[in-house]
């Protein structure tokens, strides 16, 4: 296993570079591991952020997805209020390559030479197994078997359905989804948990995901209309529900949403920040993505405390009143639900700053 700390000068020319602590690739080519971590800030504790396997185009592209991953991971975890800084692993799968048990061991290796810099959890592509051979290597990990928190999906899903309920409220007056219509794209762990919350508080489901007996199980199941995921964010629909990949709000795919809300589990779904703009200026209220899909790392942050069991889903549930906060202030200050989170982070990170340079 081969890692290389990527010097600042080489970065500072890249678009999704913001002052990043620690960028290594990390390249094992007997096992096809091809990865990068990226540690964005550990102002408030060690980078907590998932490791995603993908298959990434170029390499350049997965680098960026580290860069933008981990940054969305320091201000997720600064405004839900946990001790831990923000970072991300990518691993770029080679082609006619699948990872593997092996893969993943090598990539512990990895995060135990950062020594608690960071610690890794399940993310896109990978499992509680795969954490489990990662965990062979180093003990700075979460979501393995046994540890509390195998799976945070479902802890990610009901702080997106709490926040999409507080959207709902601030919108429209009222807590109640009947009669609503939300467009899900992506019935993944996350999104499938979330439609079946949705469905079941009497919304009407407009479904999309590429796996067509995912699709065929929810039309089957909540009689779902279907919508090809990239048409998803067109679908007629009060809410609009991204669960899938990144930067789906752009600048063309904005002036095609129809829905008076986008609240999803997708991270970065703003592929630029001039794309919240956009949003404020159709009118669409916006729940900014590191504030509503929290909730697995809050569940992954407290397993094995005493706060476990109850702690976990009353923090998760807090997303909610989190972002109805950021709905009110950003229509009283005139200005942008991203602007608002970002400004609410920057203010926990600015503290945690001040009191380590007085103490």
């Amino acid at each position: 296993m081969h890692l290389r700390h990527i010097a600042a000068s080489e970065l500072e020319k890249h678009p999704a570079y913001d002052r990043h602590e620690e960028v290594l690739r990390v390249e094992d080519p007997q096992v096809g591991l091809s990865a990068f971590i990226a540690l964005h800030d550990t102002t408030l504790g060690p980078a907590l952020g998932g490791c995603r396997v993908w298959r990434y185009a170029s390499e350049a592209e997965a680098l960026t997805d580290a860069l933008r991953l981990s940054r969305g991971m320091t201000y997720k975890n600064a405004l839900a209020g946990l001790n831990l800084g923000g970072g991300k692993a990518v691993i770029a799968l080679q082609p006619g390559t699948a990872p593997s048990p092996a893969l993943f061991r090598s990539f512990g290796a990895a995060i135990e030479e950062l020594s608690g810099r960071y610690v890794t959890a399940e993310d896109v592509g990978t499992s509680p197994r795969d954490m489990a051979s990662v965990a062979q290597s180093t003990a700075h990990v979460r979501g393995t078997p046994g540890s509390g928190v195998e799976d945070p999906s479902p802890f990610t899903a009901l702080g997106v359905f709490h926040g999409i309920l507080a959207a709902v409220e601030h919108r429209f007056g009222a807590r109640d989804l009947e009669g609503l219509t939300a467009s899900v794209q992506g019935l993944g762990h996350v999104g499938w948990r979330l439609a079946e919350k949705l469905a079941r508080s009497g919304a009407r489901l407009i479904v999309s995901d590429l796996d067509e007996a995912r699709v065929e199980r929810a039309r089957a199941e909540w009689d779902a209309m279907v919508e090809h995921p990239a048409r998803a964010h067109a679908a007629r629909a009060e809410i609009f529900v991204p669960c899938a990949l990144g930067a789906g709000l752009n600048r063309t795919t904005i002036p095609q949403i129809s829905a008076d809300i986008v609240a999803g589990a997708a991270n970065n779904q703003l592929e630029t920040r001039e794309d919240a703009i956009r949003l404020t200026e159709k009118s669409i209220l916006y729940a900014p993505d590191y504030a509503i899909n929290a909730g697995g790392v809050i569940a992954l942050a407290l397993a094995g405390t005493r706060r476990a069991s109850t702690g976990a889903t009353e923090k998760v549930e807090a997303i909610g009143a989190t972002l109805a906060a950021i709905f009110a202030r950003a229509s009283r200050e005139g200005r942008t639900t991203a602007e608002i989170a970002d400004q609410l982070a920057e203010e926990r990170l600015t503290a945690a700053r001040r009191r380590s340079q007085a103490a």
